[in-house]
């Protein structure tokens, strides 16, 4: 599994248990696990919650569902 696709699938992973429609940053947030201090780690790269949630834009809201969050984090983060 790449760097891409395993932090793909801890996001989802980590939103499992979240309620859709999300439709504001805070509430993203508070979705997840341990809300912004929630890691997302494969190999040497790691990445927090709150640090994927700077690479959202307010026209991304409302997501549907985890796998619509996960995609856009892969794809801004560049991995």
């Amino acid at each position: 599994m790449s760097i891409k696709e395993d932090i793909h699938s801890q996001i989802v992973g980590g939103l499992a248990n979240a309620t859709f429609p999300i439709n504001t940053p805070e509430k993203l947030l508070a979705a997840f696990p341990a809300g912004a201090d929630t890691t997302c780690r494969s190999g040497d790269v790691s990445v927090t919650a709150g640090e994927a949630g700077g690479l959202l834009k307010e026209s991304d809201f409302p997501f549907k569902n985890a796998k619509e969050v996960a995609d856009v984090i892969v794809e801004r983060a560049g991995l």
